[in-house]
């Protein structure tokens, strides 16, 4: 027979186990599904987290897709929230549409996180935006308001296409549409390192370029001349909204872009992450989750 004290300490470690167990389950348990916007293209949506917390919707970057939030929905931290991710129009396993118009219309992209929303019943969901996903949630803003969601944060936020907010890099961009394969490639691959101050490891960054070649040739030259209507966009917002940058940023003018962020809507709040690149969310992912989860409870109210 064990001794009082023994048993309790082996009740802890089967409790103990237990927790771990569960975590992992709901790691494991991601419910995956396609949702079908309003011009016929269908998306590819992905669910995991707590069902019943509150709703996050998060908006990957160019090249990216739903694989670019693996250090969110991963996070113990964030695991008591609805965890929605997607795939945007031309990237992952959503539909790649042919047509340069599916891409240039920026209400196409706002239609896209609406059927999404709707789709999966989020309600009052906060929206977190990554680089072009920021665009996209702006073009939402402009097209749907901010009366459905609790709030928003855009991460390396593109604010508008505008020369004085995005950084040149014009032999990359130029190489992204080349109609060689392998000078597509080489350019994908120097564009992702561009993402990051500090590089992911190996396998995470062969992951990542791997996204990057799903991507459709003809959303890559379209995207460039995306309509982004930033003023109606974000000057209407009055929920919360919180755009984050590093300081390192090698793709987006961080201080052009809050500035400009704050001139549309005084509101805004802003950080500046000292380590990070173009990828806060991946090169500081402790502090961008806390952050994260904080801005969610302020916003939801829990």
């Amino acid at each position: 027979m064990l001794h009082p004290t023994l048993f309790c300490r082996f009740r802890l470690v089967l409790a103990a186990v237990a927790l771990v167990a569960a975590m992992a389950n709901a790691f494991a348990e991601t419910r995956q599904y396609r949702v079908t916007a309003p011009d016929g293209v269908t998306l590819a949506v992905q669910e995991s987290g707590d069902p019943a917390g509150p709703a996050v919707v998060f908006v990957h970057g160019l090249l990216g897709s739903h694989l670019s939030w693996d250090a969110q929905v991963s996070s113990p931290l964030l695991q008591r929230y609805r965890l929605i991710t997607y795939d945007l129009r031309g990237h992952g396993l959503s539909d790649k549409p042919a047509a340069p118009q599916a891409y240039t219309d920026g209400r196409r992209w706002a239609d896209d996180l609406a059927a999404v929303i709707a789709a999966s019943g989020a309600r009052d969901p906060v929206l977190v935006g990554w680089s072009l996903g920021a665009a996209v949630a702006t073009n939402y803003l402009a097209g749907y308001g901010d009366g459905r969601i609790a709030g928003a944060v855009y991460v390396g936020g593109v604010i508008e296409l505008n020369a004085a907010q995005i950084t040149a890099h014009p032999d990359v961009y130029r190489d992204l549409v080349s109609a060689d394969l392998k000078t597509r490639l080489d350019a994908e691959r120097a564009f992702l390192a561009l993402c990051f101050q500090t590089q992911p490891d190996p396998v995470m960054f062969q992951r990542l370029l791997a996204n990057a070649a799903l991507a459709a040739p003809q959303m890559q030259a379209a995207v460039p001349s995306m309509t982004i209507a930033a003023p109606a966009g974000l000057g209407g917002v009055r929920k919360p909204l919180l755009l984050i940058y590093g300081a390192h940023d090698a793709l987006v003018q961080a201080e052009p872009s809050m500035d400009r962020a704050k001139r549309l809507n005084p509101r805004v709040r802003s950080k500046v992450y000292t380590d990070s690149g173009h990828a806060p969310f991946v090169e500081e992912a402790q502090r961008f989750n806390r952050d994260l989860a904080a801005f969610i409870d302020a916003a939801t109210g829990h």
